[in-house]
């Protein structure tokens, strides 16, 4: 299936593992299912997560595949192979955290460790039908996670469940305390471009919740979209630019690098205007809500036959990746659509507030009755 890149027995008894090959094991290459880091050297010391991983006692059991170098949404790769979404094998597993997502999918993995730059954990949650959780920016270390420099990219588990979406999440974060669902919370529904379908199951499991919702804005949406791929572009050419000298990359990568070193530091500065107005619009919604609400994609994941062109398929990320660029806490609650396809309910929750965001999805999900998938 290409889910597992290298298979191991790692730790203790607990909670069965698998670990996003950008993230260091120690004694293996991090290689980001790459030609060009085929021959990397193997790390020296474990990434800080999967240290704690394994003093949790857990056991991990393999290196899981992805989109190359952790640049593309869809998750093909021609390289190692693409992962079959377990659920909706018709369907692309999403990317970049493609093997991750499946392998939870797939039942092979209580949990697994992605990494979300621009959507790339909630993205494949999403398409495979699971839940995926990007922390606030900075709270769960990166220390031994690739790219090394970055203002966007966050380690974040998924899980079949939600009780194991947390569970995973105060294995890795020690500061990670979880919380008792509320009694209810306010709800701001941000209306974003989404399909007829899309919303309609989004809408409905509003609905069903029984919680009190009430229209949010933020005027910077779509400019924080346009501005998280400037900063992505210039943030993964500082990281990977120069492995294209190896004539190793894949060629679709390999223009998305070349395009992305043509960024200027006039369009950075724009980026970093755009990132501080929509993060204030971002913080005051929340001041007057606890969580706010809006669909994971736009669409229906692509079948894998119409998603070759790794540009023209960006699209897929326009939900995801503002909250990458203003730092905001994002889950992915999966849920079911009339036309049998996967949906999700992206909920985002104010910076530092991880665990009141993961209880109020608790809350939701209790609600919501026959809508998602627990």
């Amino acid at each position: 299936m290409a889910i597992v890149v290298e298979s191991l027995n790692i730790g203790g008894s607990g909670p069965s593992v698998m670990v996003k090959d950008t993230i260091d094991i120690a004694g293996l290459p991090t290689r980001a299912s790459s030609r060009a880091l085929a021959q990397a050297e193997p790390a020296r010391q474990h990434a800080d997560v999967v240290s704690r991983v394994l003093a949790a006692g857990c056991r991990i059991t393999g290196k899981t595949s992805l989109h190359e170098l952790a640049f593309g949404t869809t998750g093909i790769n021609h390289y190692t192979g693409t992962p079959i979404n377990p659920r909706f094998p018709a369907l692309i597993p999403g990317g970049s955290s493609s093997g991750s997502a499946a392998a939870v999918a797939a039942g092979l993995a209580d949990f697994s460790l992605g990494t979300d730059t621009g959507g790339s954990v909630r993205v494949p949650a999403c398409c495979c039908g699971v839940f995926g959780f990007k922390p606030t920016f900075g709270r769960v270390s990166r220390q031994g996670v690739m790219p090394a420099a970055t203002t966007l990219d966050c380690v974040g588990p998924f899980a079949a469940s939600l009780p194991m979406l947390i569970r995973a999440m105060a294995i890795i974060d020690p500061s990670f305390t979880p919380a008792s669902a509320p009694a209810a919370v306010k709800i701001g529904v941000l209306k974003v471009p989404a399909s007829e379908a899309v919303n309609a199951a989004v809408q409905a499991a509003l609905n069903a919740s029984g919680q009190h919702l009430e229209t949010v804005e933020c005027a910077d949406f779509e400019a924080a979209y346009s501005a998280g791929m400037v900063i992505i572009n210039r943030e993964t050419f500082a990281a990977c630019g120069h492995l294209l000298a190896s004539g190793l990359v894949g060629a679709d990568i390999a223009g998305r690098l070349q395009a992305a070193g043509t960024m200027t530091d006039a369009a950075i500065a724009e980026a970093e205007h755009v990132r501080e107005r929509f993060t204030t619009q971002v913080d005051a919604a929340l001041q007057r809500c606890d969580v706010l609400a809006l669909p994971t994609m736009p669409d229906f994941p692509l079948r894998v036959e119409d998603a070759a062109d790794t540009r023209a398929v960006l699209g897929m990320t326009s939900l995801v990746r503002p909250f990458n660029l203003s730092g905001h806490p994002a889950v992915t609650v999966p849920l079911a659509s009339k036309q049998g396809l996967p949906v999700g309910l992206q909920l985002v929750g104010a910076k530092g507030a991880d665990e009141a965001l993961l209880a109020a999805a608790t809350l939701l999900l209790q609600r919501i009755s026959g809508g998602a998938q627990s």
